[in-house]
């Protein structure tokens, strides 16, 4: 719940760099949310429910889209990048495997690693 909180506080910082710890359980939130908004539209029938989802869609925008470009510098790649999940299949499956890869050790053009400033600290 704390990397969710975290990735909350930094809601439009899209420079430094995000570990895939941040990145994964931040979707993990989002998508338990997602879910309980889900089942109770669907049980309640309720168009108002239906509509929370909508705002709350909206609300995590942004906040997704900056913890996936972090999580994209922690990777050593461009924010840019982001932009190639619009590819049908090929973009989103490419996209996977660059959240789903390990940090770019030291320090990049993004900032220091976040793993190893964990580590040092530790």
């Amino acid at each position: 719940m704390s990397w969710f909180i975290e990735a909350l506080k930094k809601y439009a910082v899209f420079s430094g760099r995000a570990r895939r710890k941040e990145y994964w359980n931040f979707a993990l939130f989002i998508g338990i949310i997602y879910v309980v908004l889900l089942v109770l539209a669907v049980a309640s029938k309720s168009t108002a429910v239906f509509a929370l989802i909508g705002v709350f869609y909206l609300g995590i925008l942004l906040p997704s889209l900056a913890v996936s470009i972090r999580r994209l510098h922690d990777t050593g790649r461009s924010g840019w990048w982001i932009l190639f999940g619009l590819v049908p299949l090929v973009g989103g499956i490419t996209l996977l495997v660059f959240q789903c890869s390990d940090s770019q050790p030291g320090e990049n053009k993004y900032g220091p690693n976040p793993k190893e400033a964990v580590l040092a600290h530790a």
